[in-house]
């Protein structure tokens, strides 16, 4: 298996525990924040979509700026960005040979530094980093009212099935 194949296989089994950590977040409660410094959870579920948009980016372009935008006004909204773009760049990326895979891409950052590599690594620090938000937010759903899906297995408020 190359590490595309490997890459392609991983996103493909994260992308359902993405979707229902997304759906799990109660609507009316999407502005809690565990702390002042910390990122609302509409903003980490945002930042999910986001990611999945940059790296599509990246892969059309070879070039992605980097931009905070506010996010949707319905979570709906975010889940739906979130799942169309996973899925453009599932699809981008099953047309890649190695070559493409290598090539050197750029992520500007507003104004300030740039991160240089092959799309490879980029793609796999975004995969990383979305994981590391998912689970940020995972931790914000029962302070909100809401349930915690399955993300490696059962939890005590989905024990499967």
């Amino acid at each position: 298996m190359t590490n595309l194949e490997f890459f392609i296989a991983r996103r493909k089994a994260e992308l359902p525990a993405f979707i229902r950590v997304l759906k799990a977040i109660p609507e009316k409660k999407s502005d809690y924040r565990p702390d002042p410094k910390a990122r609302r959870a509409v903003d980490l579920a945002w930042l999910l979509a986001v990611e999945e948009i940059a790296l599509l980016s990246l892969i059309d372009t070879g070039v992605v700026e980097w931009k905070d935008t506010p996010p949707p006004e319905h979570l709906g909204e975010i889940v739906a960005a979130f799942d169309r773009s996973s899925a453009e760049v599932n699809a981008r990326l099953e047309g890649l040979d190695g070559a493409a895979w290598e090539k050197k891409v750029k992520l500007l950052m507003g104004g300030g530094g740039a991160w240089e590599d092959s799309l490879s690594q980029i793609a796999w620090g975004f995969l990383f980093d979305a994981i590391h938000h998912r689970g940020q937010l995972s931790t914000y759903l029962r302070p909100m009212g809401g349930k915690v899906p399955q993300i490696y297995g059962p939890s005590a408020d989905d024990p499967g099935q």
